[in-house]
């Protein structure tokens, strides 16, 4: 049993100084220990029960007196005097007292309320699992396929370590609280302010770049529904204008006449405006153009969106995220059967079909990689739900291991998959599905699942961004309805410049990884593990240097995308 002391009462008979926590209840009822919370004395009230007259027993009476013997020795700060775990009530004997005397019974147990390891492995896999899928056949294009592959399987274990010294972080801690605290909390209390701004700085990059690459790709999505839409409503055929294979299963370049490994989506940003040659097909194009004015049409649709005071509503549509990638799983198996694998190994040089195996601009992989594999800012919350705590390492090690695993086989299969000839593997674009062409039927329905889906998740990235930017700024996640609305303009401004001067989502995506992981991957897991060590006098000069190499690795990866 629980309740605030009396002031006469509250004073340690043991310490000389009195904490003003002390006596405070850390955590909620729904805390995986019971057992640290310590209760106190209370007058017997009655008890808001099955039965409202059911008053406290005896034996709950003298528990009391036991719990309250011990929290008068000394402050509840100093663990050697507190109270045994066979002195504290049972989970099923525990109250929350109200001021006005009455108490609520603990409904339900902790454990049932946990997840099981599958449910946790696989809330990480679909929380990991994002917009990057969709460049990983590029981004093993822009490295080369051996060395490709080798990037992802050592990125995607020096991001498992970096993700479990996070996890990690918050127990190192002794003498504090730690139960709620999230990754960017332990940066404030080894870095202070500057380990508070900077997490929260790198964590809106992250998020801000995630919700510009939505843009681009929503804009991208919307204009080949409406494209295939019209074609199909006005018999119109677009085969004959798009540079790629014949059959069933046509796969397109694009932009053909770009330089091999340069980035196709500065060099043409539109293909097709020229439409059918009717005054029709040109009017549609004029009005319906992926950089000129889709990203526009968004604002209509989006912009009041994010100004909701709450996204409990779009919460409810995540499960059509898995939806998604299980359909581009789908996809891409039936694509691959459908083309066979096309594959030559020419380790060092570039022919006119073929890309080097291993090639000087893998950082741009990196890069992807890195926001790919990023999850560091949320682990912590994500495994308190987990049942078996003890399970914790081995839960996440297997959800890295499955998201590792999805993003080897589309990478693999489409960048296998993909004719060449006639076509060159330099044709593959930072999004795999322009590589088809609009009139696809399962690219159309992919795109249109995927269109939906960002929909539904684009206002909860917003309110994420603003309840952490508002709530460190201002103490309040709505100050007001002119600041959300500046925000939300300033947010979805930078989507609208993107998706019509740069649309490009592998570029996108490898600046914006490299810059959050170069703090929240690299940098302050390896300090906070270091200091950590040094504190306990643990630290060895191996550890010290593995973990230097890695924010090394980390600063290389941020400067490399300036020189690609």
């Amino acid at each position: 049993m629980s309740a605030v002391m009396e002031d006469d009462d509250s004073r340690p008979l043991l310490s000389s100084e009195q904490t003003g926590e002390s006596y405070s209840i850390r955590g909620s009822t729904d805390s995986p220990d019971f057992k640290a919370k310590r209760p106190f004395h209370v007058e017997p009230r009655n008890i808001v029960g099955d039965d409202p007259q059911e008053r406290v027993s005896a034996e709950a009476a003298i528990l009391n007196s036991r719990v309250h013997y011990y929290s008068r020795l000394t402050a509840s700060s100093d663990r050697l005097l507190s109270p045994p775990n066979h002195v504290i009530p049972r989970q099923e004997e525990l109250y929350i007292y109200s001021p006005l005397g009455t108490a609520f019974k603990v409904k339900g147990s902790d454990h049932s309320s946990k997840n099981p390891s599958i449910i946790t492995i696989f809330a990480i896999w679909n929380t990991m699992m994002g917009t990057s899928i969709l460049s990983i056949p590029w981004g093993i294009k822009q490295a080369g396929f051996t060395l490709g592959i080798l990037i992802l399987i050592f990125t995607g274990l020096l991001m498992l370590y970096c993700c479990y010294i996070a996890l990690k972080s918050p127990k190192a801690i002794r003498g504090v609280d730690t139960s709620d605290w999230e990754f960017p909390d332990v940066c404030s209390f080894y870095f202070g302010k500057f380990g508070k701004w900077s997490s929260l700085f790198f964590s809106m990059v992250s998020l801000i770049g995630a919700m510009v690459v939505y843009w681009v790709l929503m804009s991208n999505f919307l204009y080949n529904t409406g494209q295939f839409i019209y074609n199909y409503a006005h018999n119109v055929n677009m085969s004959d204008s798009e540079f790629g294979t014949n059959g069933s299963d046509k796969v397109i370049c694009p932009y053909p006449n770009t330089v091999p490994g340069g980035n196709h989506t500065m060099r043409t940003l539109f293909i097709g405006d020229s439409g059918n040659g009717t005054s029709d097909g040109s009017s549609f194009q004029h009005w319906w153009s992926k950089t000129n004015t889709i990203p526009l049409y968004l604002i209509v649709m989006l912009l009041p969106l994010l100004c909701f005071r709450s996204a409990a509503f779009f919460a409810r549509f995540t499960f059509l995220g898995t939806i998604s990638v299980v359909y581009l799983i789908v996809l891409v198996t039936i694509k691959a059967v459908h083309l066979g694998f096309h594959l030559e190994f020419h380790w060092f040089y570039t022919n006119q079909f073929y890309v080097a195996e291993f090639r000087l601009l893998f950082p741009q992989f990196t890069g992807v990689l890195t926001l790919a594999f990023f999850i560091h800012n949320c682990i912590i919350t994500l495994m308190k739900n987990n049942r078996h705590q003890e399970n914790n390492v081995r839960d996440l090690s297997v959800a890295y291991l499955l998201v590792g695993l999805t993003y080897l086989y589309v990478g693999v299969l489409i960048f296998a998959a993909f004719p060449s000839p006639p076509l060159s593997k330099d044709c593959i674009e930072p999004n795999f599905l322009d590589n088809f062409p609009t009139s696809d039927v399962m690219v159309f329905v992919a795109r249109t699942f995927l269109l939906f889906q960002m929909i539904t998740v684009y206002p909860l990235l917003g309110y994420l961004v603003r309840v952490q930017m508002m709530g460190q700024i201002f103490g309040n996640h709505y100050p007001s309805f002119l600041h959300v609305l500046v925000l939300n303009i300033l947010i979805v401004g930078a989507g609208v410049l993107m998706a019509t001067f740069y649309p490009n989502i592998g570029s996108i995506i490898r600046f914006s990884g490299a810059t959050c992981g170069l703090a929240l991957v690299f940098v302050f897991p390896a300090l906070i593990h270091m200091i950590s060590l040094r504190r306990q006098g643990l630290l060895r000069w191996p550890s010290a240097v593995f973990h230097s190499f890695l924010i090394l690795l980390g600063m290389a990866n941020m400067l490399a995308q300036f020189f690609m």
